[in-house]
């Protein structure tokens, strides 16, 4: 298919950290070189705790380890971490079995499902607070990350609500995105461009993308049907996002070098939705489709 950069979503050891270690880093780039694959991103779990997105005692240590992390993967060679700001719940939708196009299945979210509301919230801060948080960390990390040559992009808020179950978000409008950016100007402090996520926010996405521009520094390319409320995740080609616009802006505003991902696709048949949004059909079918639509706009 003509890929040749790999994201890499490692999964969670422990409750809200992992462990990767530098020799764990060293032997999962080996593994992907050896098939000619460059490991270009690490996202997802992250070692990146509550006590750090909170700001409560104990963050500095867990900061320390962020720090090494991110040294450790400017030693072998991964240029791009991306990391999310959602304290307690994080990704989050109700729905995995929503029925599309050729009896597909895609994911969806509708606030009224998630039955909760503010005294249901496990523990109490305030959004000031997660500011503080973020900020802090950033004046911390920022400085090792452009020692170790690795940008970080940040994930918006997924939904992007100002809160889910009663816990505050932050990280959910270009205003926030630009406060971050402000907060430490450095190319490697920088956006994960997740579209789904600024589609449900209500943007005109194009222009977003190239109000951020330069500082993107990963993206994910999906759509969503609906609002940060009630929204159903769609097929790459299907969504009311205009996708070839998108794919204008990146090639105007972004670098050539920003690595792009299908994230989330349909379960197609055969498939058994054990991991929704994230097997091989609608995978290929979302790559060859963004490859047409890149060809398209450099035409132009």
């Amino acid at each position: 298919m003509g890929v040749t950069k790999a994201v890499i979503h490692p999964l969670e050891i422990g409750d809200d950290r992992t462990d990767w270690s530098y020799d764990d880093l060293l032997l999962l780039t080996n593994w992907f070189e050896e098939a000619g694959i460059e490991v270009s991103v690490i996202e997802g779990s992250v070692p990146i705790t509550q006590r750090v997105r909170l700001g409560r005692e104990g963050r500095d240590e867990d900061i320390e380890e962020f720090k090494q992390f991110l040294r450790d993967c400017g030693r072998v060679g991964i240029p791009v971490v991306c990391y999310d700001w959602m304290a307690g719940i994080r990704w989050a939708r109700t729905e995995a079995h929503v029925e599309s196009r050729g009896g597909s299945y895609v994911t969806a979210y509708t606030n009224d499902r998630m039955h909760a509301d503010e005294q249901d919230a496990p523990f109490d801060v305030s959004r000031e607070e997660l500011w503080e948080a973020i900020e802090y960390f950033l004046n911390e990390v920022v400085p090792v990350a452009e020692e170790a040559g690795v940008k970080l992009g940040l994930h918006p808020d997924d939904p992007p609500r100002e809160s889910v179950r009663g816990i505050p978000r932050i990280i959910n409008s270009p205003e926030a995105y630009q406060r971050v950016l402000d907060c430490y100007e450095s190319e490697h402090n920088g956006v994960t461009f997740c579209q789904g996520n600024f589609a449900a926010m209500g943007v005109d996405v194009p222009e977003t993308i190239r109000r951020f521009g330069d500082r993107i520094n990963f993206i994910h390319f999906r759509d969503v049907e609906g609002d940060a409320d009630d929204f159903v995740e769609t097929w790459h080609d299907e969504g009311p996002t205009d996708m070839l616009a998108a794919m204008r802006a990146y090639e105007e505003a972004v670098d050539d070098d920003v690595v792009m991902r299908p994230d989330h696709v349909p379960t197609m048949a055969g498939e058994d939705n054990s991991n929704p949004g994230y097997h091989t059909k609608g995978r290929l079918f979302a790559i060859g489709y963004m490859r047409g639509l890149r060809e398209q706009a450099l035409q132009e």
